[in-house]
């Protein structure tokens, strides 16, 4: 082991997972991630940081495991020695929660107190503390009970994905308060980029866009329209979860942009930005509408920027256009429009 600062991370060969190794390798951690072991390869995200020519010495490892198994992070835990532990593994595709909902809540729910549990037991042997991050989402609060939503605004979740975060988030209070764990909730509303997952409605909608205005695609099938959120990137998000455990006393943040844009705002900047009328090729889709839809999300970041000196770093346009522009230049590429590196 080395002098840096080690730490962990769940879920990092996602999109937060991605951003937040470059982040942490940026500032001079050693960096573990945990992925599942599968048939075959799923670190598109983070290869490139093995190949980065400008940090040839990258401190990045790997190890199997899952959050459904609390052995294996127990063995993580005590061979990493980790002092920052990012949760940020999940399966997160809300309709497909109502699908699977007992593996869902198993992974995503159970899988906190695993950690923490975890957590609990290694500093109560080593005395070496270890500041736990927990990944929370705007879908917990759900049929929304006032506007903007806060840290105190009370949680109304609508979908198995959410509950599973709810019981997420009070455990990881639960743990703070009885055992005096460094233990922090990040809120975080919808975060976007060119990294995203192709089956979220953000990277769906860009992905068609890029086809279809290069005669790959014809039609794009979209649910709901009207749903309304708080779109933000991805990249700035990150460095909210790492401020979060710099900090010396831990808490619970809104991490948002405090603006709200409906599904059909983000098809017309979309579109428009290739020069076409989404009205020309968007057609409506029942599959895609969810059993208990959320309506409204808009977070209210005070807190966030008050105590943490954060702020978001570009606006809802120059995302969205950020993220066509990038699926574009797949295309044009001839890739695979799955990594989308910006």
């Amino acid at each position: 082991m080395t002098d840096r600062k080690r730490a962990l991370i769940t879920g990092i060969t996602g999109q937060d997972g991605s951003y937040l190794s470059e982040l942490l390798l940026e500032k001079g951690y050693e960096v573990h991630g945990i992925i599942r072991r599968s048939s075959c390869f799923n670190t598109d995200r983070i290869d490139h940081i093995y190949k980065d020519p400008h940090n040839p010495e990258a401190q990045l490892f790997l190890h199997y495991g899952d959050l459904t198994d609390g052995t294996t992070l127990r063995r993580i835990i005590e061979e990493v020695q980790p002092v920052e532990i990012y949760n940020l593994g999940a399966q997160s595709h809300v309709r497909v929660s109502f699908d699977s909902p007992e593996y869902t809540v198993d992974a995503v729910g159970m899988g906190v107190l695993r950690l923490l549990e975890a957590i609990r037991d290694y500093q109560q042997r080593t005395g070496i503390e270890v500041r736990f991050y927990q990944a929370g989402s705007s879908e917990m609060f759900g049929k929304v009970l006032e506007v903007p939503q806060t840290e105190t605004t009370p949680f109304y979740p609508r979908s198995p994905y959410a509950c599973a975060k709810v019981y997420g988030h009070w455990q990881t209070i639960n743990y703070r308060e009885s055992y005096g764990l460094f233990a922090c909730n990040g809120i975080l509303f919808n975060h976007e980029s060119p990294r995203r997952g192709e089956t979220f409605v953000t990277r769906k909608i860009t992905r068609a866009v890029a086809r279809i205005a290069t005669n790959r695609q014809k039609d794009l099938y979209m649910g709901n329209l009207d749903s309304k959120r708080d779109w933000g990137y991805a990249k700035d998000y990150v460095r909210a979860m790492w401020l979060m455990l710099q900090q010396d006393v831990p808490d619970d943040y809104v991490v948002a942009t405090n603006e709200t844009h409906s599904v059909r705002e983000f098809l017309e900047i979309a579109f428009s930005h290739v020069n076409l009328n989404w009205q020309d090729y968007v057609k409506f889709d029942q599959r895609y509408i969810r059993p208990a839809e959320v309506d409204l999300l808009i977070g209210d970041p005070h807190k966030a920027r008050t105590k943490l000196g954060w702020e978001p770093s570009i606006t809802f346009e120059d995302l969205v256009n950020l993220m066509v522009d990038a699926d574009l230049k797949a295309v044009d590429g001839n890739k695979e429009l799955g990594n989308g590196f910006d």
